[in-house]
């Protein structure tokens, strides 16, 4: 389990210079309430984008992307709704996004990054 842990923070770590690269503004990290957790929330231009990382050593179980579920959709929809009613960040438009972090132990890592995926 600590090697999943750390696994995803790494590349959660990974996901954020990604997105701060592209220009983004990450505002928040691993919120979390009753329904569950937000891995990112950052700004593009005027949207509020709720980013979801998936991160795997191999593809031995799958495109991380995979992982990213119609029911697990629906719960990002939920959160973001959540966040916003949370917390008092203006919000014009939202979006969700999902970064997908190939990393394996001895090569460098591998991002892609899907923008609007619901």
């Amino acid at each position: 389990m600590a090697h999943n842990a750390e696994l995803g923070r790494r590349g959660e770590q990974l996901a954020v210079d990604h997105l701060e690269a592209r220009g983004m503004q990450v505002v928040d990290r691993n919120w979390r309430c009753r329904l569950g957790e937000i891995d990112i929330v950052a700004r593009d231009g005027g949207d509020t984008v709720f980013v979801e990382v998936k991160t795997r050593t191999s593809h031995d179980y799958g495109h991380p992307f995979e992982a990213i579920t119609p029911i697990k959709l629906a719960r990002l929809r939920r959160l973001a709704i959540a966040w916003c009613e949370a917390t008092d960040a203006p919000v014009s438009r939202i979006r969700i996004d999902a970064v997908a972090v190939l990393a394996p132990a001895e090569a460098p890592a591998l991002i892609e990054h899907l923008e609007g995926i619901s």
